[in-house]
């Protein structure tokens, strides 16, 4: 039996469709209403992390689980991993990222996802570290202004960044989640080349068929964007990220995406295509507001 914990987010539901047939599998999340696809075999199961009952039910008789944390700072992966252990769990695969392995990364949330692989590698267990640089998918924050204003704005926006397709992180998952010769092994996932958000506007537009504008936000203005979403602390620490890149941190290109996959890693302007539909301004119904 393999969990999938985070079922819901952007990675889990992508690799809740890209199972096997005849793999058993049981999908965790708050709220298992809201899990779609997994097929009519696939369990779905109730569980947070700090409900070690509902962990307990969640991890009984399962030998491999993926690992999703996203509470920075909280002690999730600390709750998860002792109750994984306690269960009689085999291997737990861990959703960590990239920027572990950047020179002076030091901001909040590297530090939590390094503690977090720290413990589980003293768990006991057999683990594996998937190392992904951001989701191609984070640019979809960007949708509504691009359906209203024809504008995307962004923080740094000539600096390049190797992100990517949360697709092919999920398929690299499902890959190390159902294979043998994964056991304490790290991959960093990255896309095929660097891009800049300018770039992402520019392929953006031309997919549309019109001229988008991209307009450069001040730290400042970043800061008070992200304020809306996050806690202070997390904001900072995004910040403190940006910089890294804007300094060439997030650039390189690793090979981890096709080691496990066998193919090289989607572009952004495949991954583009594929949810253009979200970018699209709706179509004027004809004698609307009239």
């Amino acid at each position: 039996m393999i969990l999938v914990t985070g079922a819901t987010g952007t990675v889990g539901r992508a690799v809740v469709e890209r199972f096997p047939a005849g793999v058993r599998v049981r999908l965790m999340a708050r709220d298992p209403a809201r899990i779609t696809g997994g097929g009519p075999g696939a369990e779905r199961v109730a569980g947070e992390y700090g409900d070690p009952r509902s962990l307990a039910r969640a991890l009984a008789g399962v030998r491999t689980a993926f690992l999703v944390t996203t509470r920075v700072g909280g002690g999730d992966d600390a709750a998860f991993v002792g109750a994984a252990r306690m269960a009689g769990v085999r291997r737990v695969v861990k959703l960590s990222a990239a920027a572990v392995l950047d020179e002076g990364a030091e901001d909040l949330i590297t530090r939590w996802q390094r503690e977090g692989e720290e413990l589980l590698r003293a768990s006991g267990m057999e683990w594996t570290l998937l190392r992904p640089r951001a989701f191609m998918s984070n640019s979809l924050s960007w949708a509504a202004s691009v359906r209203s204003e024809g504008t995307v704005r962004a923080l740094y926006g000539g600096s390049g960044h190797a992100c990517v397709d949360p697709r092919d992180v999920a398929e690299a998952a499902v890959r190390v989640l159902t294979e043998e010769g994964h056991a304490s092994r790290a991959y960093t996932l990255t896309g095929p080349e660097a891009v800049t958000a300018v770039g992402q506007t520019r392929q953006l537009g031309r997919l549309l068929g019109v001229g988008l504008r991209f307009e450069e936000l001040s730290v400042g203005q970043a800061r008070a964007v992200l304020a809306g979403r996050y806690p202070a602390p997390v904001v900072e620490a995004l910040l403190q990220s940006a910089q890294r890149q804007l300094a060439g941190a997030k650039a390189g290109v690793g090979d981890g995406v096709a080691a496990l996959t066998g193919r090289p890693a989607g572009t952004f302007t495949a991954w583009a295509r594929d949810h253009l539909a979200a970018f699209a301004p709706a179509p004027v119904t004809e004698g609307a507001g009239a």
